[in-house]
């Protein structure tokens, strides 16, 4: 049972988004340790700090390897087009707006990188909060999406409920209600977060504190890691 763990976590950390979700929980788990351990205090030292130091390099280590996640989302997206002719034409278009809305995300985010580092002249902050903004769109449009499958799910349900439908494809759909519940809860806490990290004045922006941002960042990953331990969606 062991062996088999360590096998999965191995080929889990091998892989490019095995490593980055472990990354990612544990980005958002030393933010939530140091945040809480440093309480009010604005500028903490000693392990406060090092663990929010250590938050911020992995924060910068996972945007330095999406500077080549843009090949990987346009191939996905053009392998999605505009959806399968057999799906909710609702759940589609969702679908092609949140992948618009990916794809945009990705260089907004590498331009305020450039200007962050030097290679290119300019301010960096509104286009980091123009990528924001795409990833605050897309979690919301993900998350109009997983509400609109949960409802369709839920209504073939109850026409299955007392009929003589196999047990097996009642369990199969059942399955998808729980991971689009799961979606949705990962995708509110990281929206929370997007939202925080917009400009001031724009609803709760710039009002958690950094352990709330762990503990919402670590909330998400941790479902991740789930999903993607039992096959996704």
């Amino acid at each position: 049972m062991a062996a088999d763990a360590l096998r999965g976590l191995v080929a889990a950390l091998e892989s490019y988004r095995g490593r980055d979700r472990v990354v990612r929980a544990l980005c958002y788990g030393c933010q939530l340790a140091g945040g809480a351990l440093a309480g009010p205090q604005e500028s903490p030292t000693g392990l406060p700090g090092g663990l929010l130091a250590a938050s911020a390099q992995l924060s910068a280590c996972r945007t330095a390897l999406r500077l080549l996640d843009d090949f990987a989302m346009l191939s996905y997206s053009c392998g999605y087009g505009l959806g399968p002719k057999d799906e909710d034409g609702l759940v589609r278009g969702l679908s092609v707006l949140c992948n618009l809305a990916n794809q945009l995300y990705y260089p907004c985010e590498h331009v305020a990188w450039a200007a962050d580092v030097g290679i290119i002249r300019g301010e960096s902050r509104k286009w980091w909060v123009l990528s924001t903004v795409f990833w605050a769109l897309s979690l919301l449009v993900g998350i109009l999406r997983s509400l609109r499958v949960l409802f369709q799910l839920r209504r073939k349900l109850r026409q299955h409920k007392g009929t003589s439908s196999a047990q097996s494809q009642k369990e199969v759909m059942k399955g998808q209600v729980k991971a689009e519940v799961l979606s949705i809860l990962a995708d509110v806490a990281d929206l929370s977060n997007a939202i925080h990290w917009l400009p001031p004045g724009f609803l709760w922006a710039g009002c958690f504190p950094p352990w709330l941002v762990g503990l919402l960042g670590t909330i998400s990953s941790l479902i991740g890691i789930y999903q993607a331990s039992r096959g996704g969606n």
